[in-house]
C-alpha cells in the first residue's frame, strides 16, 4: 500500500459507515418514545411539574419492556455479527468479499424499517423491528471489516476517525432532517427519508469500493470460529486484548442505557416534543463529527489505549454532573456538546485497539468479536437501565448515574493496558 495516507479512498468507505449510522438514531429515537406514549405515570409526572404532553400516539409500555425491546437488535447481533464476520472473511464472488452481504442484508433490513411508524399493535411494530434487526446484523460486520481489509495496521485509528466522521454525519442527517420532518410531516417521514438515504449511501459504497482479493488468496485455510478467537486472547502472555474487551463491554452499556433512553428523558423528563428532542440529540453528533479525525490522530500518536482512558475520565465526570445539572434544555445542551468530544476519544481508536490485540489474518473475525463485545452491551445496558428507571419512580434522569457507574467501570479495566500498540506493532507514529 502507498506510505501516503489516501484521505480520497477513506471518505468514500465512509459513506458505507454514512449510511448504518441514518438508521440508528432515526431508530433509537422515536422507536421508544412510540412504545411508551400514552403510560399515565409519565403523563402524571409532566403535567405535575407544568411541562407538556407529548402529541404522540404509542402503546403505554413500561421502560424496562422499551427499552428491553430495544435491544433486540443487539441480542440479534451477538450472535450474527461474529460469525457472519468470520463467514465473510471466506466468501469471494464476483461481488467481493463483504459487498455481498450488503445485497442480502440492506434490502431485508430497509424493507422492515419504513414499516415500522405504521404498526398498530405492540405484535406488529415487534415483528418490523426484528426484520430490521436481522437484515441490519447480516451486513454491518463486514462492511465495518473494510477498516482492516484497506488500512495498514498504524493507519487505522486516522481512517477510523474518517470513517467516523462520515458516520457522524449521517447521525446529524438523521436527527436534523429527522426532527424537522417528524415535527413537520409526521412519525413515517424519518423512516422513508432515512430508507432512501441509506441505500444511497450504500449504493456508492458498492459501486466504487475495490475490495482486495489477494487477502482471500491468503486465507484458503480453515477459519477459526469466535470462541476460538477468544481462547487465543484468553492463551497469549499478554491479556491486554481481553482487558480491552471488557472495556467495551462496560463503556458501551453506559453510553447505550443513556444514547437509547435519551429521547425518553428529553420527552418525559424534560416535556420536549420528539423531534425537538431529535435536534438536541444532534449535538452531541456535531461535537463527534468535528473531533472524530483529531482523536483518531491522537490515538496514532499518543496510543489508542492512552486517549480512550483520556475519554472515559471525561465521561465520568460528565454524566455524573449531567444527573444532578441538567434541568432544563440548555443544560442539556451544554452536556450534549461536551459529551460528543470525549465519546469520540473513546469510540474512534477502540476497534483499532481491537485489531491490535488481534490476528491480521483474521479481520472480519476480530471485527465480529469486537461486536460481540459491543452488542451484548448494548442488550445488558439499555434492559438493566429500564429496570433501574421503572424502579426508581419511572425517572429518566438515573440513566445519567448508570453511565457514570460503566464509564468508571470501563476506566478501571482500561488501566491494565498499558502497551504502546504502535510502537509494539513496529509501526510509526
Amino acid at each position: 500500500m502507498s506510505t501516503k495516507f489516501n484521505y480520497g479512498k477513506t471518505f468514500l468507505l465512509g459513506f458505507g459507515f454514512l449510511g448504518i449510522s441514518i438508521i440508528w438514531p432515526i431508530f433509537n429515537q422515536y422507536i421508544p418514545i412510540f412504545l411508551q406514549a400514552g403510560n399515565p405515570e409519565f403523563e402524571r409526572q409532566l403535567l405535575a411539574e407544568g411541562r407538556a404532553i407529548p402529541d404522540v400516539i404509542g402503546f403505554g409500555l413500561a421502560p424496562s419492556l422499551a427499552l428491553f425491546i430495544m435491544t433486540w437488535d443487539n441480542i440479534i447481533n451477538m450472535f450474527v455479527q461474529p460469525w457472519v464476520g468470520a463467514k465473510s472473511d471466506q466468501t469471494w464472488n464476483r461481488f467481493g468479499r463483504r459487498k455481498p452481504w450488503i445485497l442480502i442484508g440492506a434490502p431485508i433490513a430497509l424493507l422492515g424499517f419504513i414499516f415500522i411508524p405504521i404498526a398498530q399493535s405492540v405484535i406488529a411494530i415487534a415483528v418490523f423491528i426484528l426484520i430490521t434487526n436481522f437484515g441490519m446484523a447480516l451486513f454491518r460486520s463486514p462492511v465495518v471489516a473494510w477498516l482492516g481489509d484497506l488500512f495498514e495496521p498504524n493507519e487505522r485509528s486516522k481512517a477510523n476517525g474518517v470513517i467516523n466522521l462520515m458516520g457522524g454525519i449521517g447521525g446529524l442527517l438523521a436527527y436534523f432532517v429527522g426532527g424537522m420532518l417528524f415535527n413537520s410531516l409526521g412519525r413515517s417521514a424519518p423512516f422513508i427519508a432515512g430508507a432512501i438515504a441509506t441505500a444511497v449511501a450504500l449504493m456508492v459504497v458498492f459501486i466504487f469500493v475495490k475490495e482486495p482479493e489477494q487477502i482471500q488468496l491468503e486465507e484458503r485455510k480453515k477459519q477459526p470460529g469466535l470462541f476460538d478467537n477468544i481462547k487465543t486472547l484468553l492463551a497469549h502472555q499478554d491479556k491486554g486484548g481481553i482487558f480491552v474487551l471488557f472495556g467495551i463491554l462496560f463503556w458501551f452499556m453506559g453510553f447505550n442505557a443513556l444514547e437509547t433512553g435519551l429521547s425518553s428523558f428529553a420527552v418525559f423528563t424534560l416535556g420536549m416534543k420528539a423531534g425537538t428532542a431529535s435536534i438536541y440529540s444532534a449535538l452531541v453528533t456535531i461535537t463527534f463529527i468535528l473531533f472524530a479525525v483529531p482523536a483518531g490522530n491522537f490515538g496514532t500518536r499518543y496510543g489508542r489505549a492512552v486517549v480512550i482512558r483520556a475519554g472515559l475520565i471525561g465521561l465520568s465526570i460528565l454524566t455524573l454532573v449531567g444527573y444532578f445539572f441538567i434541568q432544563s434544555s440548555i443544560t442539556f445542551a451544554i452536556v450534549l456538546v461536551i459529551t460528543g468530544v470525549f465519546w469520540a476519544m473513546v469510540n474512534v481508536n477502540s476497534l483499532p485497539l481491537v485489531y491490535d490485540h488481534g490476528d491480521e489474518k483474521r479481520i472480519g473475525a476480530f471485527t465480529g468479536l469486537y461486536y460481540f463485545s459491543s452488542q451484548f452491551a448494548a442488550v445488558l445496558g439499555p434492559t438493566l437501565g429500564g429496570v433501574l428507571v421503572q424502579v426508581m419512580g419511572n425517572q429518566y434522569r438515573w440513566l445519567w448515574l448508570f453511565a457514570a457507574f460503566f464509564m468508571a467501570a470501563a476506566l478501571a479495566v482500561m488501566s491494565n493496558v498499558k502497551r504502546n500498540e504502535s510502537k509494539e506493532l513496529g509501526v510509526g507514529v
